[in-house]
């Protein structure tokens, strides 16, 4: 495998916010692809090792998740471990009129890629955007998050949107590789308005704690 670095995209008070997150994206996918599929798999198993024991997890009922699109860490071995120890899983899907919404997972081997882009979906009935405010942890894609608990996603905004269901004192955890975690004070993220922060990051190795539990996303 190639050095995987820690891309940085120096920005201003002037500068087009979306304009550098773009940036941004592109630098850390490109890191991300020098890693083989071999050790996609290797991190997607430390990622469900990490992530199913965690205290908050362990105790939850209703976990939200989601299956993740090749240039994203990997989830199957965490869905799969949450399924076969009962805990109930949300996974994001596309409803009716393109909405965002949730389903249950059944199986990881049901799951099914329905378009191109997209990433695997439950074949189940959905819920609606609201069955979020039901999980008891949350855990979020990002391709980067600073100390300050700032994410970076793949853009369009979706999930800043959907976490406003998330009821209080409910953990959002985000999944990145030891890179992808950036000092808020030296190098901090690109931030607009609309950007909701996470409480957490779980790289392959560990938890890092971003902000208080208790504090609203």
């Amino acid at each position: 495998m190639s050095a995987i670095a820690q891309p940085y995209v120096p920005f201003g008070s002037g500068d087009e916010l979306p304009v550098v997150k773009e940036q941004f994206r592109r630098a850390i996918i490109a890191e991300r692809d020098k890693r083989s599929p071999r050790e996609l798999e290797r991190a997607a198993h430390d990622f469900a090792q990490v992530v199913g024991d965690l205290q908050q997890v362990r105790a939850a009922r209703t976990v939200a998740a989601y299956a993740a699109r090749a240039s994203e860490p990997g989830t199957s071995p965490l869905l799969d471990r949450l399924s076969r120890r009962g805990t109930r899983v949300l996974l994001p899907v596309l409803g009716t009129g393109l909405q965002r919404e949730w389903a249950p997972l059944t199986s990881v081997e049901e799951l099914e890629i329905r378009a191109p882009g997209r990433p695997p979906e439950p074949a189940g009935p959905t819920l609606g955007p609201d069955a979020l405010a039901e999980a008891d942890v949350v855990v979020v894609p990002a391709l980067a998050v600073d100390t300050a608990g700032y994410r970076l996603g793949h853009g369009g905004g979706w999930y800043d949107r959907v976490l406003e269901h998330v009821r209080p004192g409910v953990p959002v955890i985000a999944l990145v590789f030891g890179e992808e975690i950036y000092d808020a004070d030296s190098q901090p993220l690109p931030v607009e308005p609309h950007d909701r922060r996470v409480h957490a990051a779980v790289t392959t190795t560990k938890l890092r704690e971003l902000r208080d539990w208790s504090e609203p996303v």
